[in-house]
């Protein structure tokens, strides 16, 4: 048995867990509500606060999709209770963020600046003019709008100008030398 899928999922207060005939779970918490289509080998189960999800064979795709499924449904109770965010730190000369309503305005060394527009579920925070914290109770919206951020500048090897996340390190690399 999948050591992730056999864990239980714990349904804190506040937080309400329905399974529909459709193999649908939908999950709903005082942040929002967030629903996830699960697949017709994997079965899931609501007894009193626990989530449980089980498997009808030991075929490899379907332990895989167990511990998968188990683990999507424990970030969408995470996500409603408490919400999801990732920092990024954007580095350079001159370069700046900027919140205008539901945008962004990024100055990152182009000859325009790039603005990026808070999509449903997703907010942006910028606590000073070279950080920005995406927010969201989807753990993937949130993650994929923090990677499209990020390639907007990905970091040069050699200064770390460009936008990184928060708690990435960048392998420097050293300055060629001239030989005389």
């Amino acid at each position: 048995m999948s050591r992730i899928g056999r864990l239980p999922v714990v349904i804190p207060a506040g937080v309400t867990v329905n399974v529909t005939d459709s193999n649908e779970v939908i999950v709903k918490g005082p942040l929002g509500e967030l629903s996830q289509k699960v697949d017709k080998n994997i079965s899931v189960a609501v007894e009193g606060t626990e989530v449980h999800v089980t498997r009808h064979d030991e075929q490899k795709e379907h332990k895989a999709m167990h511990g998968l499924y188990r683990k999507l449904i424990a970030n969408m109770v995470e996500g409603v209770t408490k919400g999801f965010q990732k920092a990024l730190i954007v580095n350079g000369v001159g370069y700046k963020v900027v919140k205008q309503g539901n945008k962004i305005v990024i100055n990152c060394g182009y000859s325009h600046p790039v603005e990026v527009v808070e999509s449903d579920g997703i907010t942006f925070e910028v606590p000073n003019a070279n950080e920005i914290v995406v927010k969201g109770i989807s753990r993937e919206k949130v993650g994929q709008v923090a990677a499209n951020i990020k390639v907007i500048k990905v970091p040069d090897p050699y200064h770390v100008y460009g936008i990184r996340y928060k708690d990435e390190t960048i392998a420097r690399k050293e300055a060629k030398k001239s030989t005389k």
